[in-house]
């Protein structure tokens, strides 16, 4: 008998099945989901023979090598939930109803937040990471927030975002310098960018105040508050859950403000106007 088939027998003998899945997955299989794969290879085999018997002699078409697409039919079309989703469209929807003059965005999401925008108007990007490709309506600085801003970037703009950016400064994950206390610097440089009275979109995790190093900080949304207060207003919160959903202009209690809306791993969305 093969090594390998006597160690699972011996497993199969001697350990009830939570301790058998927990032994199996620390070499690499979970009997989870090989049920699972050779269940969903059934209806992908059937298709596939079905999809055969109708391939003409000469096909148009040839057979390809295979490529088993197992979970899709199981799933539905996406899922409207997340922060990325909520704070992508809910920020995009608010730059789309102010209708700035200029947009400066700093870090967020290419894909998601700046491919909104874009869509509909100029958008400026900054990031500390390079980006070599050239889009309409979107043109790119590559530039550390951490690092003191050239003369010509100070109260340059009337529009600004930062969306689940904040929380990495300092932390070294995007090649930036580890300092504890970049989250400061990197939010006194965000603010001398905007002018007086222009609006500054700012998101990030938000639950119990931590360090989860090097992916990112998690702040409480008093203490943010605290930090943002002198120098803006604060003209509308809205906040994504841990279960996903968004919750839009809320209202801010102490109590909420303290505990950050129960959340554990949340993301506040901050509108405000420069002071």
């Amino acid at each position: 008998m093969h090594h390998t088939t006597r160690l699972i027998f011996k497993l199969f003998a001697h350990y009830d099945m939570g301790t058998l899945r927990r032994t199996l997955a620390k070499y690499g299989f979970d009997p989870k989901k090989g049920i699972r794969l050779i269940k969903r290879m059934q209806p992908y085999k059937k298709d596939l023979k079905l999809l055969k018997a109708q391939i003409p002699s000469n096909p148009d078409f040839p057979l390809g090598a295979p490529y088993p697409c197992l979970d899709d039919r199981y799933q539905n079309n996406g899922l409207p939930e997340g922060h990325y989703f909520h704070q992508d469209l809910l920020v995009a929807r608010r730059i789309f109803e102010n209708n700035p003059q200029r947009h400066i965005d700093v870090g967020s999401s290419i894909e998601g937040f700046v491919a909104h925008v874009a869509s509909y108007r100029s958008i400026e990007v900054f990031d500390i990471r390079p980006q070599p490709n050239t889009v309409r309506n979107i043109s790119f600085l590559q530039a550390d927030l951490m690092s003191p801003l050239p003369e010509e970037y100070l109260a340059c703009t009337d529009s600004l975002s930062c969306l689940h950016t904040i929380e990495h400064f300092g932390l070294g994950r995007y090649g930036d310098p580890v300092n504890y206390d970049g989250y400061k610097i990197g939010l006194e440089n965000l603010s001398s960018i905007v002018k007086p009275g222009g609006k500054f979109y700012l998101s990030t995790v938000i639950g119990p105040q931590r360090i989860n190093f090097n992916a990112h900080r998690v702040f409480r949304v008093k203490f943010l508050l605290d930090l943002l207060e002198p120098g803006f207003v604060l003209d509308q919160f809205s906040y994504v859950d841990d279960a996903g959903k968004l919750h839009e202009d809320v209202t801010l209690s102490d109590e909420a403000a303290e505990n950050s809306f129960g959340t554990q791993y949340g993301c506040g969305i901050f509108e405000l106007t420069k002071r």
